[in-house]
């Protein structure tokens, strides 16, 4: 069929189906208006049932095919939105197939190997890692100073004892340590000393610390011992005797002191 655009006049030929018996929008291709375009007209069905057909629609049609040629611009009508437009013809199965992709040398092969999928951090799970590491590290740490004791390097790791007391002189002769095994199979040690005050002012006795160690030097065993006099006048001295039982068998060496205050 001939379409004309109304604002230009320009004629186009357009085949019937790609306007439809319902008629569609079209778009000029020289001034770019647009106007809905009517189907093309249909014979009477009776007419086309009994092959008689109108000699004034028959020589419109014969007008139309003769004028054709003459008058069709090479330009086609660009539709817009037409709500069933006309389906293309199927393409040559040559024409389906999807071109072949080449690749060049500075393009990625998406053959190459591929970074795996970084998984999205737990936080919650990163902090309880981390707080069961830090545990058994402490717990390493308190089994280690239990076996072999504190580190020299700590502060007051050494200082096991308390300072010396001014002019109180605290003795503790091995010969009057006393290690051995009781009948019933307990292990017993005892001690016996004296505190002497060489000042010329009456001192106040603190407590005495007893530890026991073992080959490694670890500490197996402390206890305290009170004195059996809160005072003690200058040039006096007073005998001091201290026993414990249950001590462990690995203890090698006792230790006897002021207790730290």
């Amino acid at each position: 069929m001939i379409i004309a655009c109304p604002a230009c006049s320009t004629r186009y030929v357009v085949p019937d189906s790609a306007i439809g018996v319902d008629g569609r929008t079209v778009r000029c291709a020289r001034c770019r208006h647009s106007w809905f375009q009517d189907g093309p007209a249909l014979p009477d069905r009776e007419a086309v049932d009994t092959g008689v057909v109108d000699a004034e629609q028959s020589s419109a049609w014969q007008g139309e095919a003769k004028a054709a040629p003459a008058t069709a611009p090479s330009a086609e009508p660009v539709a817009q939105a037409d709500p069933e437009p006309a389906v293309p013809p199927p393409l040559p199965e040559a024409a389906r197939r999807a071109p072949p992709v080449v690749y060049s040398d500075d393009d990625p092969s998406p053959f190459d190997h591929q970074p795996p999928f970084r998984r999205r951090r737990n936080m919650a799970r990163m902090w309880t890692i981390a707080g069961v590491a830090f545990a058994l590290t402490v717990a390493g740490l308190a089994a280690a100073a239990w076996q072999f004791g504190l580190p020299q390097w700590l502060p007051g790791a050494t200082q096991t004892f308390g300072a010396d007391r001014p002019d109180l002189v605290l003795s503790f002769p091995p010969e009057k340590q006393d290690r051995r095994q009781l009948p019933n199979g307990t292990e017993y040690f005892g001690a016996s000393g004296t505190v002497t005050n060489n000042g010329k002012d009456v001192r106040t006795i603190p407590q005495i610390l007893i530890v026991l160690r073992d080959a490694q030097d670890k500490v197996v065993k402390t206890w305290e011992v009170p004195p059996p006099q809160e005072e003690l006048a200058p040039g006096d001295s007073v005998t001091i005797n201290a026993a414990v039982t249950d001590v462990p068998k690995s203890a090698k060496v006792a230790e006897i002191g002021w207790k730290p205050d």
